[in-house]
C-alpha cells in the first residue's frame, strides 16, 4: 500500500523536549527580530503575489541559475513532494538511495511509485555510480547525505548522470555546510533537479522558504501543479525571506566556526568509543554511527530517561543498528550531550 504518512516526521515532532538534543539536524534558530525591520517592508495588506518575482530572483542569484529555473515551495519537504509529483506517475520506477531520509521514500510511495533501492555502503556511505543501474523514471538522493553527512562531489554526480537517462532529484538542504564549498548540481544539466531551503544551515525554518531548481519547462509544470496544493505562499514570509537572502553572510556569521568546533568534538568522542563504528565527519551537521552491539532504541530510551538526551534511531533511515546525531546546537549543548551519550554507552555494557 502507498504511504499515507511519515513515521519519522511524526516521531520528530512529538518528542518531549530534552535539554541535550543530539537529534536536532539544524543550526540554532536565527533571530530576525534583532534587525530593524519596518512593518511597512512586509506589505501587511494581506495580498499575495503570484510567483513573487523578487524572491524568485533572490533565490536564483544565490544559486547561480536563471529565475525561470526557480520554483518556490513551503520548505524542502514540500519542494521534494512537488518535484516528485511533477516527474513521476503511479507505477513509475524510482531508484532511491539506502539509507535514506524517510519522508522522501514516503513521498514517492504516496505518489504510487515502484520503489527500488541502491546502497550507500558504510562506514563512509559514498555513492558508487555503478550502483545506478537499470531503467527508471527518477533517481533520488540527498547531498549532503541525510543521515550520514557524506558529500558526493561533482565528479561523482556527473558519473551518475552518465549512467541513466532519468531525471536525478537531489535534496541539497545541507549542501551549504559542505567542505569544500559546492555549487548546486542543477548547474550540471537539465536532468538534475535540486531542492533546498533556508532551514538547516541558516536556522530560518520558521520562514518555510524552500525552492526547486529545474529546467524552465519542468519548472513551469511544477508551478502549475502547485496550484493544486499551496496555491500561494504567505506573502509576509516571502518578504522576510527576501530580507534574509540579502543578508545571508550575516546570518551565516559564526556558524561555520561552530560546526567545525562541534565536528572536532564529535570526531574525538566517537573515535574513542569502541562500541560504535563511524567515518569521521568532514562536512555537514549530522553523522550516523553504527552501534556494534546492543539495541539502538534501548540506548535512546536510556538517554531520554536518565540523561535528558536524544538521538535519532537509525530504523527511520532503514538501518536499525545505526543512529543519527546532530552537532548544530551551541557547543556546550553538543559537548554535554556527547558526555551523556558516553555515560549511557558505559551503562549499557
Amino acid at each position: 500500500m502507498r504511504a499515507m504518512r511519515s513515521d519519522y516526521m511524526h516521531w520528530a515532532k512529538t518528542r518531549t523536549p530534552v535539554r541535550y538534543n543530539l537529534a536536532s539536524s539544524e543550526v540554532p534558530h536565527f533571530r530576525m527580530d534583532g534587525w530593524a525591520i519596518d512593518p511597512a517592508d512586509l506589505e501587511l495588506d494581506g495580498a499575495s503575489h503570484y510567483r513573487y518575482p523578487p524572491l524568485r530572483e533572490a533565490i536564483a542569484a544565490k544559486e547561480g541559475v536563471a529565475p525561470e529555473c526557480v520554483v518556490m515551495a513551503d520548505g524542502t519537504s514540500m519542494a521534494n513532494m512537488l518535484a516528485m509529483a511533477a516527474m513521476i506517475a503511479p507505477g513509475d520506477e524510482v531508484l532511491i538511495e539506502h539509507p535514506a531520509y524517510e519522508p522522501m521514500v514516503a513521498a514517492a510511495s504516496h505518489l504510487g511509485a515502484k520503489i527500488r533501492r541502491f546502497t550507500r555502503q558504510g562506514p563512509d556511505f559514498a555513492i558508487d555510480p555503478e550502483a545506478i543501474d537499470g531503467p527508471c523514471r527518477l533517481v533520488v538522493l540527498t547531498n549532503l547525505h541525510n543521515p550520514t553527512g557524506a558529500l558526493a562531489d561533482e565528479t561523482t554526480l556527473r558519473a551518475i548522470g552518465a549512467r541513466t537517462d532519468a531525471h536525478i532529484l537531489i535534496d541539497e538542504v545541507y549542501l551549504d555546510s559542505a567542505i569544500p564549498t559546492q555549487r548546486t548540481a542543477a548547474l550540471l544539466g537539465e536532468r538534475f533537479v535540486c531542492t533546498s531551503s533556508l532551514t538547516k544551515v541558516y536556522g530560518l525554518s520558521g520562514l518555510r522558504c524552500g525552492w526547486i531548481l529545474a529546467a524552465p519547462g519542468l519548472a513551469e509544470r511544477m508551478w502549475r501543479l502547485n496550484e493544486l496544493f499551496g496555491v500561494a505562499q504567505a506573502h509576509q514570509a516571502e518578504r522576510l525571506s527576501c530580507i534574509a537572502l540579502a543578508r545571508l553572510d550575516e546570518i551565516r556569521g559564526e556558524t561555520p566556526a561552530l560546526l567545525a568546533r562541534n565536528r572536532a568534538l564529535a570526531n574525538d568522542f566517537l573515535a574513542g568509543r569502541s562500541e560504535v563504528e563511524v567515518a569521521p565527519m568532514t562536512s555537514g551537521i549530522t553523522c550516523f554511527p553504527r552501534l556494534l552491539s546492543g539495541d539502538v532504541d534501548a540506548l535512546n530510551d536510556r538517554l531520554r530517561a536518565d540523561y535528558e538526551t536524544l538521538i535519532v534511531p537509525g530504523r527511520f533511515f532503514g538501518l536499525a543498528d545505526h543512529f543519527r546525531i546532530g552537532i548544530g546546537n551551541p557547543t556546550p549543548i553538543v559537548e554535554a550531550g556527547l558526555d551523556r551519550l558516553g555515560a549511557a554507552l558505559d551503562a549499557m555494557r
